[in-house]
């Protein structure tokens, strides 16, 4: 397993993080991802831990809590191996209290997680989405009292734009607050937003990103075919309407592709796509997550070697997508591009 710096940061993870997103699943989107108990739970932890994976993801609202319980039963009396990332801020009930990242609603949060998941600090704690109600001031300080308290050692974002990460970063830089690190993002073959803006602020702010569903939300698992309907079983049946839009033509042109380089490198789907992620800019960690044992130990597979620079480039090539603007002429034009060059 390799091993990457959060951003610029000392926390040391894993090249592949587990999501415990499968952990106590409950409800249409959580239930379908999985329903792994305690026990299960435990078993995957363990290959997880003898593969060298030491970085595992869960949230509060991740089947309101469940997660984060089941994975604290699953960790319990080796805590000293894994670091711990959670996430907060999305609703956990209707209450004008139950959502958002108030001081209030962050300290309320933060002690409930520490509670589930059976420890005293948690590693990096992700602010799970954009509050605009709360002062970014407000939400700094609170991490900042959280932290000199030792309950929190990082902090880090997910789903925010650009300029709500500087707005904080600016905000941070200018009190004295600790910096975001991680963003966990979506990024994928199918889905390479990430790069038009994010990924050269990462570059440019030191944030490393934590990729959530590597496979496209389950559309680069090897078993879509051009023209066949969806597989029997697939939970894209429950699922899809819940993550990001594909186009359709783009994603049968990067399965062609991927499907080449599986016979010529004799790996699954899944570990090339996975595999392409850990060679791009700014990726601190790829977060898999898997039902069963079969799953994982796929997944698992997607280290330890690398793409050839053609298969590389290939990959590239069958997922572009024209960037929006302001960011296309710094793609088509080379007088844009040697004032501010593409960061891939």
């Amino acid at each position: 397993m390799d091993y990457r710096h959060i951003g610029q940061s000392g926390l040391n993870a894993s090249a592949l993080s587990f999501g415990a997103g499968t952990f106590g699943g409950s409800g249409p989107l959580f239930g379908a991802w999985g329903t792994t108990d305690a026990r299960e739970a435990r078993r995957l932890v363990d290959i997880c831990l003898d593969a060298g994976i030491n970085l595992f993801d869960t949230a509060d609202v991740y089947s309101n809590g469940a997660s984060e319980q089941v994975l604290g039963e699953a960790i319990k009396g080796r805590r000293e191996r894994v670091l711990i990332s959670t996430k907060t801020g999305l609703p956990m009930g209707d209450g004008p209290a139950n959502y958002g990242t108030s001081r209030s609603r962050l300290i309320r949060s933060v002690e409930d997680a520490l509670r589930r998941l059976g420890t005293d600090y948690i590693d990096l704690l992700q602010l799970h989405a954009f509050d605009a109600a709360s002062p970014v001031e407000e939400v700094l300080a609170t991490l900042d009292s959280l932290v000199r308290a030792g309950k929190l050692r990082y902090v880090g974002v997910s789903n925010f734009s650009g300029w709500q990460i500087m707005k904080s970063l600016a905000a941070a830089d200018r009190h004295g607050y600790p910096r975001y690190v991680a963003n966990q993002t979506y990024y994928s073959l199918v889905g390479r937003d990430y790069e038009w803006e994010l990924m050269p602020l990462g570059l440019d702010q030191g944030i490393g990103a934590l990729v959530w569903s590597p496979l496209g939300w389950g559309r680069l698992t090897g078993r879509l075919r051009r023209g066949q309907p969806l597989p029997e079983g697939s939970r894209l049946h429950q699922t899809a309407d819940f993550g990001p839009p594909v186009d359709e033509q783009r994603l049968y042109r990067v399965i062609d592709v991927l499907d080449k380089i599986a016979a010529e490198t004799g790996r699954t789907v899944p570990q090339i796509a996975i595999n392409w992620l850990l060679q791009r800019p700014t990726v601190s960690s790829v977060i898999i997550g898997a039902r069963n044992e079969e799953q994982l130990r796929q997944n698992l597979g997607a280290v330890g070697w690398a793409l050839a620079p053609d298969q590389m480039g290939r990959l590239d090539e069958a997922s572009a997508a024209e960037a929006a603007y302001p960011y296309f002429p710094y793609h088509r034009q080379e007088a844009f591009a040697r004032l501010n060059p593409p960061a891939v």
